[in-house]
């Protein structure tokens, strides 16, 4: 899987190990939230619903910001919106560990923060890496999402220890300051914009072996394509709907599975290894799910993945031992990565690889669009009504509404977007 068809070392490798890491700093920060939101609520004096709503206003501008990313990776390359992205952390993380009262933090976490964080976002690695890849192109965008569980797994357990040795202010301004150390020197040594001739293809005898659902073993999507013909087919909006419900879970995750899980009995501490043995357990499944997205429907896996990670969560209700809390964060885990990856591989096997970021983009707002709700829900619910069960519940239910859904997207080569007459 690493070598080229020639079998020398293949480049394109580096790129995803680099785009893997700089996800795990952002969706790290992003998503490590949750050790976060009792100490930053405690110390400025914020009720849970106003930090989850300015959380929640964060989630939104994350993903207004993917559309334009989008574009400007298009436009600008990778490696720029990198370094743009990096200067706009620093200064964000600096501003929210001064920040004193709801609009500052607002505008600097909330909004400012959100936006860096979009710009070293799957979104920004997803074009390069479809153009780098074809015969395993599921595999290596699974290989990028393994960098988002392992935010999760690395990110919550270490910034839970490190908020009670340095504070949060100091604990979130070292993350920024790490991240910006990482993602420099990557974008200038190893973004590259022009893949190879061939990319990663088999010599053209093997190419018999390929099976339905590997993008390299079906027909390229008309060329003539734009993306408001694909807006406009219903494909998009199904991927559309179980990006909003991915988000919708992870991000609730994110921002109120440790104060669940405390307010549930469990230590804090418990509470951040519960959930960060998600991503933990997630990082593994990848390898596998990755081989498996080039070799079955991807539409088939993606259905899985929903319905398991919807138990997952009545699961996680459920609970009342560590035990049982680690088993089910290690199962629901295993089907924890894989929704964005095989979405925007979809997106790639029927729309084309030229449109692939742009389209991510937007889908990727109707996933913090799920999120900024979720992040939201999660903090009004408890505090009105004195339960989880609204939030968590009906995230369970809209994960199985995204699977069924999911089941009806088309097959590669199944569905023909007409582009529309100049």
């Amino acid at each position: 899987m690493s070598t080229s068809p020639s079998g020398r070392w293949y480049f394109g490798w580096n790129i995803v190990a680099a785009s893997a890491t700089l996800t795990l700093l952002t969706v790290g920060l992003r998503m490590g939230i949750g050790p976060f939101f009792l100490p930053i609520a405690e110390d400025l004096g914020f009720s849970r619903s106003m930090l989850a709503s300015i959380v929640a206003v964060g989630m939104l501008f994350y993903g207004v910001g993917m559309p334009f990313v989008g574009q400007m990776v298009n436009k600008w390359g990778t490696r720029t919106v990198l370094l743009l992205g990096t200067a706009m952390i620093v200064t964000a993380v600096f501003w929210t560990a001064n920040a004193q009262g709801p609009i500052s933090f607002l505008l600097s976490f909330g909004i400012l923060l959100s936006l860096g964080l979009s710009f070293v976002s799957p979104v920004t690695f997803t074009p390069i890496i479809a153009r780098w890849f074809t015969r395993q192109r599921g595999a290596a965008l699974f290989f990028l999402s393994t960098g988002s569980m392992a935010g999760i797994a690395l990110a919550t357990p270490a910034l839970g220890y490190a908020i009670p040795v340095w504070g949060w202010r100091g604990a979130i301004v070292g993350y920024g300051l790490l991240l910006a150390a990482v993602t420099v020197p990557l974008a200038l040594c190893i973004m590259r914009e022009n893949a190879p001739e061939g990319t990663d293809t088999l010599p053209r005898s093997d190419k018999a072996t390929l099976r339905p659902g590997s993008a390299s073993g079906n027909s390229i999507p008309n060329p003539a394509l734009r993306a408001s013909d694909a807006v406009r087919s219903m494909p998009f909006w199904k991927v559309v709907l179980g990006l909003f419900a991915c988000g919708y879970s992870m991000n609730l995750l994110g921002a109120h599975g440790v104060p669940m899980l405390v307010d549930h009995g469990y230590d804090p501490l418990v509470a951040a290894f519960g959930i960060g043995l998600i991503g933990f357990a997630a990082i593994f499944s990848t390898v596998v799910l990755g081989r498996m997205s080039d070799k079955l429907p991807r539409r088939n896996l993606l259905a899985a993945i929903y319905f398991i990670r919807g138990l997952g969560f009545f699961g996680l209700l459920l609970v009342s031992t560590h035990i049982e809390l680690y088993t089910v964060a290690i199962v629901g885990g295993v089907v924890w990565a894989g929704s964005i990856a095989l979405s925007s591989a979809i997106l790639a096997d029927i729309y084309g690889v030229k449109l692939v970021g742009v389209l991510y983009g937007w889908t990727y707002l109707g996933h913090q669009i799920g999120g900024m709700l979720s992040s939201w829900l999660g903090g009004w619910a408890y505090e009105t009504f004195g339960t989880h069960w609204i939030s968590f519940g009906s995230t369970g239910v809209l994960l199985f509404i995204a699977g069924w859904v999911s089941l009806r997207l088309p097959l590669p080569g199944q569905c023909v977007v007409q582009p529309r007459a100049a």
